[in-house]
């Protein structure tokens, strides 16, 4: 079996984030938690994915903080999976990945399923990188500063 790399000592914040939800069942659990889901059979149905892959996906998420257990809103005896304020974080990681597939794996009348704004039933706008004074970025407007080896 091959020993899985870990990021979480890097000193570039893509390769921890990655490390931390970098698996693709674990960003659609991330999705189905935005969309309502907070039971395991929920995620389950809704992802058909084995049971021991979501158990281990849930637990790595509870303990990488992005989910919290609490107790089901009904006062059952079932626990329920909620996303955290660093899970709630991942919300435009999240659409921009919908957005980025939306663009490149759809044909333009191609049904799909959309995120609305409930306000006013509408799709959301694409979402744009912005410097700090509010101008659009693109990738050849920035660039990474490295941390110089032995720093990090």
């Amino acid at each position: 079996m091959v020993k899985r790399t870990r990021f979480d000592d890097s000193s570039c914040p893509v390769a921890r984030s990655v490390d931390a939800i970098g698996d693709w069942w674990s960003l659609l659990i991330v999705r189905d938690a935005f969309d309502g889901s907070q039971r395991f059979g929920e995620f389950q149905r809704s992802l058909g994915v084995a049971k021991n892959i979501l158990s281990a996906r849930l637990r790595a998420l509870v303990d990488g903080g992005v989910l919290a257990v609490v107790p089901a809103s009904d006062g059952s005896a079932y626990r329920e999976y909620v996303l955290t304020p660093k899970g709630e974080d991942l919300f435009p990681v999240v659409v921009a990945l919908r957005q980025w597939g939306e663009r490149h794996f759809f044909d333009p009348d191609e049904p799909h399923s959309e995120l609305l704004d409930r306000r006013d039933d509408r799709p959301l706008g694409p979402l744009a990188v912005h410097a700090a004074d509010g101008r659009p970025l693109a990738p050849a407007d920035t660039l990474v500063r490295k941390v110089p080896p032995g720093d990090g």
